[in-house]
């Protein structure tokens, strides 16, 4: 009993983690795009396309709860300690990608407002963070066939 508790409530934090560091992230991204607007408003599907990067990671966090709870309360209740720790570990990887890629998109946000040519380069580190976020998908994944 203890361990579908924990099972469960490993899967929670997963998805609420995940969906806490995506508000951040966009939000943070956010904030710069309405500054930017005022500075640049022609560059605004610039604006856009960073602001949504960070959202990913809270998909991740779904997409591993959804994946955890497909495969049924009886591999969770033998997994309990397992998923508990794989689902914070992946939750807190998602949550704090998702803030730091934010922060990067922001940055990437006023360059594009003040005239220089940073989308292409932006993304790309704006890639950096995200890499670790599907790294703890894929480990969450690759949990359920222990």
């Amino acid at each position: 009993m203890f361990t579908s508790i924990l099972g469960y409530l490993g899967m929670g934090l997963m998805l609420a983690l995940a969906g806490i560091g995506s508000s951040f992230g966009t939000t943070i991204a956010g904030n710069a795009a309405e500054g930017a607007l005022k500075k640049n408003p022609d560059k605004s599907s610039s604006y856009m396309i960073l602001s949504a990067l960070p959202a990913t990671q809270g998909i991740y966090g779904f997409v591993g709860f959804f994946m955890w709870l497909l495969q049924g309360g009886e591999w969770i209740a033998a997994n309990g300690a397992v998923c508990f720790g794989i689902g914070v570990s992946v939750g807190l990887v998602c949550m704090l990608s998702a803030i730091r890629q934010g922060q990067v998109c922001a940055n990437g946000i006023v360059g594009i407002s003040q005239g220089h040519d940073v989308q292409t380069n932006t993304l790309i580190y704006a890639a950096l963070p995200e890499f670790y976020a599907i790294l703890g998908l894929v480990g969450a994944i690759m949990a359920m066939t222990m």
